[in-house]
């Protein structure tokens, strides 16, 4: 009856670790589908800021009154015979 008693506790011992350790992997995988959606959200917003920025780069390279736009406004550019007001900033 003892080898009885140590095959059912060796087989209870042996299901308890297959238990836990199937929970640990189910936690695991909650995790890591946790982490797929929050790479697929961050795929999705480098593809839309990726299109923005090829957009940009055929309007550098076909828009000359973009590129002249943005000349103006981002390095302070004059054409010949402007004159450029600067006034103070209204911050305190």
């Amino acid at each position: 009856m003892s080898r009885r008693v140590l095959a059912g506790a060796a087989l209870l011992l042996g299901l308890a670790g297959l238990g836990i350790y199937g929970a640990h992997q189910v936690v695991r995988v909650g995790e890591m589908r946790r982490e797929i959606a929050a790479m697929e959200r961050d795929l999705v917003t480098l593809r839309a800021r990726t299109e923005e920025l090829s957009l940009m780069v055929e309007r550098l390279r076909t828009d000359p009154a973009y590129v002249e736009k943005l000349a103006r406004e981002e390095l302070g550019y004059v054409r010949d015979g402007e004159t450029v007001l600067k006034f103070p900033s209204s911050r305190k």
